[in-house]
């Protein structure tokens, strides 16, 4: 436990970090709102149905406060120590005005889509059968869905505009679930597998409280796959590979831990039920499974017209059912323990125990 100077000068350096890093964030989200109500109010009524919900919505202040919420829990977990201070990595302000500069260029072709319900532009003859067909969509509307380099330079600014600069910190809750198991064992002995890994944002998260744990992350497209490995470069005891986490290229029982973010929302639901079973498969008895997701219907009844506007804003065919599901059912039926849940600003931290 930190004491009274050192723990002021912890505080001093989060914020330091962490308030440039949400203004930047949230003044691009202001300017996004500004530049979409322009766009309609010059293209006259639209012929894409008004996004609707009878469920509350949270006004502007509730997301405020519960933003605040994350970050002091997320400045408490560095104060107890379960992980350091956190680095996010963003790049330097020439690397973050040119991901800016990919994001606002995008924005238009986005609107388009949305207006247009224009959404399987990645499916073409190129691509038809190279990926699971659910895949090959434009996901959020965006340009090239997870399938070109630019999509995946693009990616990490669209997220934390999404969240007006929390993504990072929502992805941080699901390392005390982690040091949970890990404490007091060494950690190069240990085996962490993320599935649906990105761009490696959460890997990076993971590195920072354990850079001798040997990962690997593994992800369907060629393309975020590389964008990782450029990320990720100042880490060893890694390894990134393309593959499917509907048919995980490792042995039974051969991981401490698995950990998966922001995927399952964007799963069929008989595809979650496969790659449910296959986290089964590969950990090793006592291990445990961390899934980090959007909150679903219920969590906080305050944020359900949230959850039902989302898909209706974005392209997420499978949203509205990942809302709805029943997480301790699919545990249960792969013989896993639903440990708890934890809920951190709009995701949910969802724990699950293989049986010793």
């Amino acid at each position: 436990m930190a004491g009274p100077l050192t723990r002021f000068a912890i505080r001093a350096a989060y914020h330091a970090r962490q308030l440039p890093r949400f203004a930047w964030y949230a003044a691009h989200a202001a300017a996004v709102s500004r530049l979409a109500a322009k766009a309609r109010k010059e293209e006259g009524e639209s012929k894409r149905p008004r996004a609707h919900t009878a469920a509350p919505v949270p006004d502007r202040d509730s997301l405020y406060e519960d933003m605040a919420a994350l970050f002091r829990q997320d400045l408490a977990n560095v104060e107890a120590g379960i992980y350091p201070l956190p680095a996010d990595h963003d790049g330097s302000l020439v690397t973050r005005l040119r991901r800016s500069s990919l994001f606002f260029e995008d924005l238009p072709s986005v609107h388009h889509r949305r207006e247009s319900g224009g959404h399987s532009e990645v499916l073409t003859e190129e691509t038809r059968g190279k990926r699971p067909r659910y895949y090959l969509q434009n996901f959020h509307f965006q340009t090239g869905g997870w399938m070109t380099e630019d999509s995946a330079q693009r990616y990490d600014t669209q997220v934390e505009v999404l969240f007006s600069g929390t993504a990072n910190a929502m992805r941080r809750q699901a390392l005390p679930p982690l040091q949970q198991v890990f404490a007091g064992r060494d950690q190069r002995q240990l085996r962490l597998l993320d599935v649906g890994c990105g761009t490696g944002r959460f890997l990076d998260c993971a590195k920072q409280v354990w850079p001798r744990l040997p990962c690997l992350g593994i992800d369907l497209s060629e393309a975020y796959v590389r964008e990782a490995k450029q990320h990720l470069q100042r880490w060893s005891w890694l390894n990134l590979v393309v593959a499917n986490g509907e048919a995980i290229p490792l042995p039974d029982a051969s991981q401490d831990a698995v950990t998966s973010i922001f995927v399952f929302h964007e799963l069929p639901p008989q595809v979650r039920r496969t790659v449910f079973r296959e986290f089964a498969r590969v950990l090793k008895p006592g291990g445990r499974l961390v899934l980090v997701d959007s909150l679903q219907r219920g969590d906080k009844p305050e944020y359900d017209g949230l959850l039902e506007l989302f898909p209706q804003n974005y392209h997420e065919p499978y949203f509205a059912g990942y809302i709805e599901e029943d997480f301790g059912a699919l545990a249960r039926a792969c013989d896993l323990t639903h440990t708890r849940d934890e809920t951190a600003y709009v995701s949910k931290v969802m724990v699950f125990d293989k049986p010793s």
